[in-house]
C-alpha cells in the first residue's frame, strides 16, 4: 500500500525505465528520489529533504574530493559503478590521512535505463556506505535524452577530517624512503576488461574495490611520520608513482620481482598487450615511508584484511629528472614513463 499522498501510484521498479520526466523537477522526479535514492540511501541527514546537509565537523582540519564514475560496463566481477563510486571517494579522502565523514552523490541518467538496474545500483551504493560507516547526506539529479547518456553516471564528492599531527601529502617523499605497496595490482583493470563485449575473455578476477580507510587508520596510528599516501587507479602503478615522483622533486627506483601481481593478470595483461604497471586498481594503495619504519608500516598493512599481500616494492632515490626506473627480473633496468594517451578507457 502506497501511503505517500503525494503518489497515488507506485513506480513500476520491476519493469519501469526512466524518462525524462524523472529529471524535470516535478512530482515524477519527487517520487524517483524518494522512492528510489531515499528508500535506500536514508539516514538523518539526508531525511531533512534539503538542497544541501547541515552538519557540525568534529576537530581537525577538513579533507574534500570529488570523483566522477563511467565505468563500462556498469556492473562487473566484484562490484558495480554504485559501489565503486562510493569506495573511490571515500579512498581519495582517506589518502590525505583524514577520516571520512560524509559523501554526497550526483546522477546523471539516460532516459530509457530500466528502474530495476537503477535499484540495484543505488542498494549497492547504500550497502557500501553502511559498511565504510560514510553516508550519502545530499544528492542530485538529472535526465538526459535516449543516446545521450551511457546508462548512469555517478559523481561522489567527499568531506572527511585529518587529525593533528598528520601531514600527508604527494610533495614529501624524500631520498631513502621506503615504497610500499598494500596488495596485488591490477585486479579491477583486468575484471573490467573481461566484460568488455569487445574482448569476451574469462577470467577468474574480481574487482578489488573497496573503502580503504580503516587501512590508512591503522598506518596512521602506527608510523605517524608516514609521508605519502596515493591509490594508484587510472594509470596503475607507474602513472602514480611518476606524479609522485613530480610532485617531490625525486626519482624512484623499483623491482618487478617486488612487485605483487597475481599469475591470471600477467596473463591476461600479456593476452591482450598491456603493461600491468599501468592497469587501474579500486582497492590498493602507495605508501611511502621513512626506509627504518618500512617494516613496522608492513607488519601493520599484512595484519589488515586489506592488506595482506602488502609489499616492499622499491626506494626514493636522488634524481634531478624525477624518473622512475625498475630493475627487471632478467637483472636489466627500464624507465617506467607516464602513460601515453590512454590504456584503458572507462575504467572507473
Amino acid at each position: 500500500m502506497n501511503t505517500d499522498r503525494r503518489f497515488p501510484v507506485r513506480l513500476d521498479l520491476q519493469h519501469g525505465t526512466v524518462d525524462m520526466s524523472h529529471g524535470a523537477g516535478g512530482r515524477a522526479m519527487a517520487q524517483l528520489i524518494a522512492e528510489v535514492f531515499q528508500a535506500h540511501l536514508d539516514n538523518d541527514l539526508l531525511r531533512q529533504g534539503n538542497d544541501q546537509a547541515l552538519f557540525t565537523p568534529p576537530p581537525g582540519r577538513l579533507v574534500i574530493s570529488t570523483d566522477g564514475h563511467v565505468v563500462a560496463p556498469l556492473f562487473f566481477p566484484g562490484g558495480d559503478i554504485g559501489c565503486l563510486s562510493v569506495h573511490g571517494t571515500i579512498n581519495d579522502v582517506a589518502m590525505a590521512g583524514a577520516r571520512p565523514l560524509y559523501l554526497a552523490a550526483g546522477f546523471i541518467l539516460e532516459e530509457g535505463y530500466p528502474l530495476k538496474d537503477l535499484v540495484r545500483i543505488v542498494q549497492s551504493m547504500a550497502a557500501a556506505a553502511t559498511a565504510a560507516g560514510v553516508p550519502v547526506v545530499t544528492g542530485d539529479t538529472k535526465v538526459v535524452e535516449r543516446g545521450k547518456g551511457d546508462g548512469v553516471f555517478i559523481t561522489t564528492t567527499g568531506v572527511g577530517v585529518v587529525p593533528e599531527g598528520v601531514t600527508l601529502s604527494g610533495d614529501q617523499a624524500r631520498p631513502g624512503d621506503a615504497i610500499l605497496v598494500s596488495g596485488t595490482l591490477g585486479d579491477h583493470g583486468v575484471a573490467i576488461l573481461s566484460k568488455r563485449e569487445n574482448l569476451g575473455f574469462e577470467v577468474a578476477i574480481r574487482s578489488d574495490t573497496a573503502a580503504l580507510h580503516t587501512l590508512v587508520a591503522a598506518m596512521v596510528a602506527a608510523v605517524p611520520d608516514l609521508h605519502c599516501l596515493r591509490d594508484p587507479t587510472r594509470g596503475g602503478l607507474a602513472t602514480t608513482l611518476n606524479e609522485l615522483a613530480h610532485q617531490s622533486g625525486v626519482g624512484m627506483r623499483i623491482s618487478e620481482s617486488a612487485i605483487p601481481i597475481r599469475p591470471e593478470v600477467s596473463a591476461a595483461c600479456e593476452l591482450l598487450g598491456l603493461d600491468p604497471l599501468y592497469v587501474a586498481n579500486e582497492g590498493k594503495l602507495i605508501a611511502i615511508c621513512p626506509a627504518e619504519r618500512a617494516a613496522d608500516l608492513l607488519t601493520v598493512m599484512r595484519a589488515h584484511p586489506l592488506g595482506t599481500a602488502a609489499s616492499r616494492i622499491g626506494e626514493v632515490v636522488a634524481d634531478p629528472h624525477r624518473f622512475v626506473q625498475m630493475e627487471t627480473r632478467f637483472g636489466g633496468s627500464r624507465i617506467v614513463d607516464w602513460l601515453a594517451g590512454e590504456q584503458l578507457p572507462r575504467i572507473c
